[in-house]
């Protein structure tokens, strides 16, 4: 997108008035962290930002008020911008239930670091403690939201239907054979399609998509239930087929078409897990891109929208948007798509970007809440455009303005903010077993 360089603001008058609404927090690491987090209990869904992919202060602070939330307040599903496939194996370790069938090994595909790290090993290994002595419908779920994972969901629906229903497996491998040669290469297929003249595959899989959801009504009518985990988790990857097909068709309209694709189907995988789950609270991980309200920003200014957004108009104040941010420091993210990951220096935050408006408070860590009463100076002061920082897992910092930079109007993105003034890499994990990790741990290779 373009991006403009803003008028600096009245930094020192700015600095101020967020100066004097911090709220001073602890190292992520310590105990107490999310303990200024109970006053986000009351919500059904809490959205948790991150202004990188790599960064150890986001997701150590995120596991820990998901701690708190979970513990404390009854939440019962965590859900992040993950794959659906590779999150059920987290989601398996840490339910103790028994690994679903797969094709190849979980998180292997780029950016490997985003989910493959010491920081979310921790917070799985924790979550399984305490899962443990609960009943089964009572354990916390963790999911994936996102839409990659064709071939893995294609290998989950028809594995499902080897075992439970032999008769239709057939008929869903010559339906999804339409895809099966692109299966790896999904975007060829998007592109042959909208500009080599390939027929549609679209139909095939609404077809099965039908055929299943037609099942879940035969297996209520026999049995009283249609929700059982193994039918839940199949039709959940034949949405995900479905959802595919249509974005890497999407990519060559445009991007703001892919993306609403993309983050439409995060919503409506959100939707379909708070209908599943009884009394269902959930905490989102994804990045401030996709948290934040896309309609305070540039990029729904373009046209483009996202789960935060959807979410914020479905659940009203029911729904909590807290994003992260940070100024310098060192970040886990590659040069280009694809490319092996780095320990990269993030620069220091332009001074007409919110980042700079943050770091010249000269506090190291505080929460910034603008919800309630009493806060009109800080809505106001935080209700006018500047630049944001977004670094993905990739990080251009010779091109940074352009890169990683957008306008948006704070108050109206997020309900909250996190600020970490220095923060560093997370710690990937390599391709063995972590040491002393139990068997079932699902990145054991």
């Amino acid at each position: 997108m373009t991006v403009h360089a803003q008028i600096p603001p009245d930094s020192s008058e700015l600095a101020a008035v967020l100066r004097a609404h911090a709220e001073n927090l602890p190292e992520p690491d310590a105990p107490d962290f999310a303990d200024a987090f109970d006053r986000f209990g009351d919500a059904r869904v809490v959205l948790l930002g991150e202004a990188t992919h790599g960064t150890h202060e986001f997701y150590t602070a995120r596991a820990k008020i998901t701690r708190r939330l979970i513990e404390k307040h009854g939440f019962n599903i965590v859900a992040v911008e993950g794959d659906w496939p590779d999150v059920a194996q987290i989601d398996d370790y840490v339910r103790h239930n028994a690994p679903r069938a797969r094709s190849g090994d979980p998180f292997v595909r780029f950016p490997t670091w985003m989910w493959r790290n010491e920081e979310v090993q921790a917070f799985a290994d924790w979550l399984r403690r305490h899962n443990q002595p609960l009943a089964q419908k009572d354990r916390v779920s963790m999911r994936g939201l996102d839409v990659y994972s064709l071939r893995q969901s294609i290998h989950a629906v028809i594995a499902y239907l080897d075992e439970h229903a032999p008769d239709a497996a057939a008929e869903a491998r010559r339906r999804y054979g339409c895809l099966t040669p692109w299966q790896d290469e999904p975007q060829a297929y998007g592109r042959a399609v909208e500009h080599g003249g390939l027929a549609s595959c679209e139909n095939s899989l609404i077809a099965q998509l039908t055929d299943l959801l037609h099942r879940r009504m035969q297996l209520i009518e026999d049995n009283g239930s249609g929700d059982g985990e193994a039918y839940f988790d199949a039709e959940q990857n034949a949405r995900i087929v479905r959802a595919a097909e249509r974005y890497y068709r999407s990519m060559y309209r445009g991007a703001a078409e892919s993306w609403n694709l993309r983050d439409r189907h995060m919503f409506d995988t959100l939707q379909t897990l708070m209908a599943h789950q009884e009394d269902a609270r959930a905490v989102i991980w994804a990045h401030n891109s996709h948290v934040g309200n896309a309609s305070a920003t540039a990029m729904g200014w373009q046209g483009e929208f996202n789960i935060g957004e959807l979410t914020r108009t479905a659940y009203g104040d029911q729904a909590v948007l807290i994003g992260f941010g940070t100024d310098r420091g060192t970040v886990a993210a590659a040069s280009d798509w694809g490319a092996d990951m780095e320990v990269m220096r993030v620069r220091p935050a332009r001074g007409d970007s919110w980042e700079g408006a943050f770091r010249h408070t000269g506090i190291a860590r505080f929460l910034t809440d603008w919800r309630g009463k009493g806060k009109e100076e800080l809505v106001s002061a935080l209700s006018q455009p500047l630049l944001e920082r977004a670094i993905g897992v990739v990080y251009r910092p010779q091109t940074e303005l352009a890169s990683h930079y957008f306008e948006a109007v704070l108050a109206d993105q997020f309900d909250a903010f996190v600020w970490f003034e220095e923060s560093r890499a997370v710690t990937p994990l390599g391709r063995e077993r972590p040491h002393g990790a139990p068997e079932t741990w699902p990145f054991g290779l």
